[in-house]
């Protein structure tokens, strides 16, 4: 394993790791289903990859390892490239995967999926990264890096909000209503869905995420997964 670099000041360390931890707190009430999502995505990329021989995954966006921590705990033959560019989460994910015991079997690596070479891998994940990038070229291009990592045939798990928050009002109030059902005021609600909207722009709709998938070079498209914006995909390089 490749060890995370570690942060030289120790109060800012401490404070990133906590970022890193509420992060990870946050997603759960973000994603309604947080853990279904994951389980199903082992039983999916399993479906396709079997269980019976030793695989290798890319695990892109790797953020605190909840991938891993599902993938690992199912698939005791799995190994795992975790890529991740933020040092607090991969810091955070050494030490959940250190309690776990699955760091035996985790490469982690802060750095950008181009500073990642191979095209071996034989399963990719992507969970919760495309709906942060910018228009639909980065989105794209990304999913092509992904591509040129795998086999062909390899399977890859594609999940984010895939929704224009302002074109579907209900559910972005409902989603509200989850965030006051765990405890969120009026006024973190006001501040934290002013953030979400302004800074967040997701595909446009399903069809848009097939038709990256598409585009970069990914076949047999087929949704597992939604639970208000959030969706979940599964494909395979061509």
């Amino acid at each position: 394993m490749q060890s995370t670099p570690k942060a030289t000041d120790h109060a800012a360390h401490k404070f990133d790791a906590a970022r890193a931890a509420e992060y990870d707190r946050q997603s759960r009430i973000a994603l309604a289903g947080y853990e279904a999502c994951h389980e199903l995505t082992a039983c999916m990329l399993a479906a396709v990859l079997g269980s019976a021989t030793e695989k290798s995954l890319l695990i892109v966006g790797a953020g605190t390892g909840q991938e891993i921590v599902t993938l690992g705990a199912y698939q005791p033959r799995w190994r795992f490239v975790a890529v991740d560019p933020s040092p607090p989460m991969l810091a955070a994910a050494e030490a959940r995967l250190g309690a776990l015991g699955l760091l035996d079997r985790t490469e982690l690596r802060c750095c950008a999926l181009r500073d990642i070479a191979g095209d071996h891998y034989d399963g990719a994940t992507l969970i919760g990264v495309l709906h942060h990038l910018k228009g639909d070229t980065e989105r794209t291009e990304l999913l092509q890096e992904i591509a040129a990592r795998l086999q062909p045939g390899a399977p890859l798990v594609l999940a984010g909000n895939y929704r224009r928050y302002d074109t579907e009002p209900l559910l972005l109030a409902a989603w509200k209503e989850r965030w006051r059902l765990h405890g969120a005021s009026a006024e973190e609600l006001e501040e934290k869905f002013a953030k979400i909207t302004q800074a967040v722009e997701p595909p446009a709709s399903a069809q848009a995420v097939l038709d990256h998938l598409s585009a970069a070079g990914f076949v047999r498209a087929q949704q597992f997964f939604t639970s208000l914006f959030w969706g979940a995909w599964i494909a395979q390089r061509a």
